[in-house]
């Protein structure tokens, strides 16, 4: 007499279990990286658009004074995804800050200052390293077509939180005006997974 069995033993039902379970570790793993990529490439293009917006509002003017978040976010500089008020983010979750500057030296001007600000600095906060370090080594031109002076990298936690369109901790950028930071200077100064970046343009 014939014993027909349907379904599957308990062993057939793990090895379907271990299956998906490496298949979904996989999935995630490649989603993290995707949504990583996504991350940086969209602060990458909101840089890039609030750089040119306010160099193209500030062009007629000869300087930058008042320059701070509100001034920009009321200028329509910010893209409303960042905010609509003095308070910016990003797309890692960090302050934003617009602030003026000096463009030789480091150090921010503030409000009352009796100086003209001939710069200014776009600031991301709370970023990991590995954004930092993509993000400090980013190549944005050379010369007066970008407007680019320098980057500024550090760990959050040894620097004074920038407060818009006040004074903050001195700065400072690179070496070479208009170069990023190298990678071995980025690899040391994006110390942690809480780090900030500043890139000074005029």
């Amino acid at each position: 007499m014939r014993n027909n069995e349907n379904g599957r033993s308990m062993v057939e039902m793990l090895g379907v279990l271990a299956i998906i379970g490496v298949l979904s570790a996989g999935g995630l793993a490649g989603y993290s990286k995707a949504m990583f990529k996504h991350k940086l490439n969209s602060t990458m293009e909101q840089i890039t658009m609030v750089v040119t917006n306010i160099r193209t509002m500030y062009g007629s003017q000869g300087n930058y004074d008042g320059l701070s978040n509100s001034t920009a976010v009321s200028l329509g500089a910010i893209p409303t995804i960042m905010g609509t008020g003095a308070t910016l983010t990003s797309p890692f979750k960090g302050g934003v800050y617009i602030q003026m500057a000096t463009t030789s030296g480091s150090t921010i001007l503030a409000d009352n200052t009796s100086s003209h600000a001939t710069a200014f600095l776009v600031t991301y906060q709370n970023l990991p390293k590995e954004a930092c370090i993509a993000l400090a080594t980013a190549d944005f031109g050379s010369g007066a077509g970008s407007g680019f002076i320098g980057t500024y990298a550090g760990n959050q936690s040894t620097n004074t939180t920038p407060v818009a369109g006040g004074t903050a901790a001195a700065r400072v950028v690179g070496t070479n005006e208009g170069q990023a930071l190298s990678m071995a200077t980025a690899l040391t100064n994006c110390s942690s997974e809480d780090n900030t970046v500043s890139w000074k343009f005029y």
